[in-house]
Formats: C-alpha cells, structure tokens, sequence
C-alpha cells in the first residue's frame, strides 16, 4: 500500500524545525516538511501560494499549515485536490480575527510603523522578559526575519480575502492562543492549555491524535 503524503507549513517567520518533534509512522506516513520561498515585494497571495504548489509532487496530498501557514494550506487547497486540510493555531476567514488586527487593516498603521525597529523592540523584550530556555527556543524556530518578508506577510494576513470559507477543513486550536483568541473560532479542535506555539509545547498530543485525525473523518470537540 503506498504511502499517505503530508506537507507541512510553519507559521510566519517560523521554520520546519517547529514540527521536529512531531513523529508520524513512516510505514504510513510520507512527510514533508516546506520552507517560506522568497517573496518579492508586489506579489500577490495567490502567486506565492503557487510557489507553494510547485513543491508538493504527490495526487491528493494532506495539507498541515501553522498560523499563517495555515492560510497558506487553505489558498492551496483551492489550487490543487488535497485529501484534507488541517489547519493548526490558525483562522478559518478574517471574520475570527481579533479586534485590533481589523483596527490594523482598516487604518493602515502597520504600513507607518517601521518594521525593522518593531523586530528589534520585539527581540528586545523577548531578552527581557523570557526565560533563557524559552529564548533559545525562539532563536532556534524563528528564523525568517528578512524584513520585506514580514511586512509582506503581516500585510497579505490582514488583508486576506479568501473566495469562501472551505467547511471541510479541519482546525484544531488552542484555548490559550495569544495571536487568535478562542472566542472568535468556531468549529474546532479545541486543544486545552494549548498556546499559539502548540506545535512544539503540545507535541505529545499531536503525535498521538494526528494520525487518526488524517485518517478518519472526526467531529470537532474539545481535548
């Protein structure tokens, strides 16, 4: 029997290593792990998704994004026929969006802020106000910095504009995401203590519920 395809997508400036620790059976599972190509700066969302899709070589692949990874999944779910689409830590439609990010598109402000120095300030507090261990982490998972990607891709979230809301996807999220708070997701996978950084915290769950969630048709509830 031949093996099922899965493509990852981390999330924004992120790395595949965020998924290091999630094990799928390899005599099942073919994995694949998809880094962010470089973007160029007038690009529109659909044309960097079709980046995307010149790197899966499988029929009906199953689809994993992180975040804005997994806007990524559902842009490309409509490219390509995927055998499902999990979305992790992410939105369904910007209708889940939390107030301020609808305030930031309406009013434009993220394209006044000078990124660069919001990158510096952030790397800033994460010095002084994260344990040395946790520090590391980030260093080690957030590595795509380059300043023209993130203010394309902060500007392409906020913006986003999907065709429709796909209903057959599956979205599991945490109860203590900071970056897309529960209360604004329906229909989910509610995983609990589960933070926007759950991929790497919560691995122990992933690798034990995920493969049964690619294979099976499963009802959303909560963990």
């Amino acid at each position: 029997m031949s093996k099922i395809p899965v493509y990852f997508i981390p999330g924004m400036a992120s790395n595949p290593l965020i998924f290091e620790h999630i094990k799928l059976d390899p005599t099942i599972f073919e994995t694949h792990y998809l880094s962010w190509p470089t973007v160029s700066k007038n690009m529109t969302l659909q044309q960097y998704v079709l980046l995307f899709k010149k790197k899966i070589h499988h029929n009906n692949p199953v689809l994993i994004g992180v975040s804005f990874g997994g806007i990524i999944v559902q842009e490309l779910h409509n490219t390509i026929q995927a055998s499902k689409t999990i979305i992790i830590s992410s939105v369904r439609s910007p209708e889940q969006y939390p107030s301020l990010y609808n305030f930031a598109r309406k009013t434009k402000i993220y394209k006044i802020l000078p990124l660069n120095l919001l990158t510096k300030a952030f790397q800033y507090w994460l010095t002084k106000n994260t344990s040395a261990h946790k520090l590391d982490l980030y260093k080690r998972y957030l590595t795509v910095l380059d300043v023209n990607y993130l203010d394309w891709s902060i500007d392409k979230i906020l913006n986003w504009q999907p065709k429709k809301e796909l209903d057959h996807v599956l979205h599991i999220h945490g109860d203590k995401d900071e970056l897309f708070p529960v209360e604004n997701i329906k229909n989910a996978i509610i995983l609990k203590g589960g933070t926007h950084a759950m991929i790497i915290t919560k691995f122990k769950w992933f690798n034990k519920h995920l493969p049964s969630l690619i294979t099976n048709n499963t009802n959303e509830k909560e963990y």
